[in-house]
């Protein structure tokens, strides 16, 4: 359902949202839309439905996800036109294709008006060239986008995304609060038959991994799976590890990690947290405790394990552990997985703020040239930020594929729809068959939304994050173009020793001993020039946008 993907730093302090989103140039310039409003709606606003007032066209690029491959005959596109006037044009690419082709697309100058499916910073590489635009001039043409961005308290997060010209070039999905989907899953069957019960803490977990490695010696109590390169491998597990030490590690990697108590950002591969997290998977390993080949098998290797019954816990997600952990186990006698309520590490019963917004949209600076620009703006703004947009995209249409609200918890999947852990006996699939709840179009949105795609167990789940302090998000540090060019040079070389060293520190195969040579190693490749640069950046963007 969702990538742990590479996400910036975001940010820390508020600010007066409706202002911070005001639609006009930041350096003066102009961004008058008066001549590009044929089909725009007049005295649009928040709650409204979006019908152009004469039939529009719009080019999307169109992410085919390989678990429901792009149909151009779903329902969703049929009924969307009903609703909105608007025909997506769409350039239909494999998700395996689908970052190599937006970047050669976008560069060249040929991309669709619509370009869904970007993780922030991906946009940055396209800025400079001037393929896209900066969409915070224009959303004061989206009135669903600015009032949820204000009642939500997203503009610090939104800081994060801005380039140095005070702009950015991205529009996220908006999450209501931070939503922790992943963690580990474990067999909940064997921990009952050894009398073991959930751990609260990391510690607690190594301590469930040891009764089962004391009655099981034989095999590895955990053998994760997400190693796709080019993170050091058990991605996931990296990523929940680093929340809980207070760094950035695996899928939740980024160089840099904002220490507040010294107000400034430090390197996140040589900060003491990062080696307390690696002499962690360290023991675990030594123990026979984690699987050595978590770092480097694929999922498929990593899902037979545990559906031999050759391991107990694996990495799973609300989706993954219905559709495939249950699926995986079914053949085990008496075999049962939960989700773990995600243990508590040194970083204390907290969350990181980063993960409020979403993959987003870059929209092609072509489509500026369109006398339906500001149609288009009004379209994105129901579609993606509307309530009745989002549920639209996400469930479909009320009295043909659910009942009910989601407000009020009546919502209900039609019976003979299935989605997810919902009704999975049924014939039908929401995706695949109508096109609903397609990652192209439905993310984000408030919790009572996110809540009716969840069974009870992942409500109770989510109960228990819900409980956890949120933590600030790190305060914008922009690069200038030179900047950004300079930390590019720096950062593959430091990414490939982090990753490499992480791996070696991991599975003993160097001494944790030699931290400080590896510390040593990193500046050699310039990991405090990097540095000095963010802060520098931090400190200017401070003095000059408050």
């Amino acid at each position: 359902m969702f990538q742990l993907t590479r996400r910036h730093l975001l940010t820390a302090a508020g600010a007066a949202a409706v202002a911070g989103l005001a639609g006009c140039s930041d350096d003066g310039g102009d961004t008058s839309t008066d001549d590009k409003r044929a089909g725009a709606m007049d005295g649009f606003k928040v709650g409204d439905q979006f019908k152009a007032t004469e039939p529009v066209s719009f080019s999307i690029m169109m992410l085919s996800n390989q678990a429901y491959p792009y149909k151009a005959d779903w329902p969703f596109f049929k009924e969307l036109t009903a609703r909105t006037n608007v025909t997506l044009e769409s350039t239909a690419v494999p998700g395996s294709d689908y970052n190599q082709k937006r970047s050669v697309v976008v560069s060249a100058g040929d991309a669709p008006m619509i370009i869904p499916k970007t993780y922030h910073p991906d946009e940055e590489a396209f800025i400079a060239g001037g393929a896209i635009l900066p969409v915070s001039d224009y959303v004061d043409l989206m009135p669903h986008f600015t009032e949820k961005v204000a009642r939500w308290n997203l503009q610090p997060n939104l800081d994060g995304f801005k380039a140095q010209d005070g702009k950015y070039y991205l529009l996220p999905g908006l999450h209501e609060n931070v939503w922790q989907d992943y963690t580990l899953g474990v067999r909940t069957d064997v921990m009952e038959k050894l009398g073991l019960t959930a751990p609260q803490t990391w510690d607690d977990l190594t301590g469930v991994l040891r009764e089962m490695k004391k009655a099981h010696p034989d095999l590895y109590p955990l053998s994760d799976r997400w190693s796709t390169p080019p993170q050091p491998g058990a991605n996931n597990l990296f990523g929940l590890l680093s929340t809980a030490y207070g760094t950035r590690a695996g899928w939740a990697w980024n160089p840099m990690e904002w220490d507040a108590t010294a107000g400034k950002f430090v390197y996140s591969g040589a900060m003491d947290q990062y080696r307390q997290m690696l002499q962690y998977v360290n023991t675990l390993v030594k123990e026979g405790l984690l699987d050595p080949e978590s770092f480097t098998q694929t999922d498929d290797i990593a899902r037979q394990k545990f559906a031999n019954g050759k391991s107990f816990m694996i990495s799973v997600n609300a989706q993954t552990l219905v559709n495939e952990a249950r699926k995986d186990i079914a053949k085990l006698p008496g075999a049962k997985v939960a989700k773990l309520i995600l243990p508590v590490g040194p970083a204390g019963a907290t969350l990181p703020g980063h993960n409020r917004l979403e993959n987003g949209l870059m929209i092609s600076k072509k489509a500026l040239e369109s006398k339906n620009f500001v149609a288009m703006m009004q379209f994105i703004d129901w579609l993606w930020y509307s309530d009745a947009g989002l549920m639209f995209s996400k469930w479909g249409i009320e009295g043909q594929t659910y009942t009910g609200k989601v407000d009020d918890g009546s919502f209900k999947l039609d019976p003979g729809i299935k989605w997810g852990g919902i009704n999975p006996g049924a014939p039908k699939d929401l995706q695949v068959d109508y096109g609903f709840s397609n990652g192209v179009f439905a993310y984000g949105g408030s919790t009572n939304m996110l809540n009716s795609q969840f069974s009870e167990e992942e409500k109770a789940f989510q109960a228990e994050m819900n409980k956890r302090q949120i933590r600030p998000v790190a305060p914008p540090a922009p690069l200038t173009i030179e900047e950004r060019e300079q930390v590019t040079l720096w950062d593959s070389a430091l990414k490939d020793h982090v990753f490499q060293n992480t791996l070696k520190f991991a599975l003993g195969q160097r001494p944790l001993a030699e931290w400080d040579a590896y510390v040593k190693e990193l500046e050699g490749k310039n990991s405090t020039k990097y540095v000095d640069i963010v802060n520098k950046a931090y400190e200017r963007y401070k003095k000059e946008h408050g």
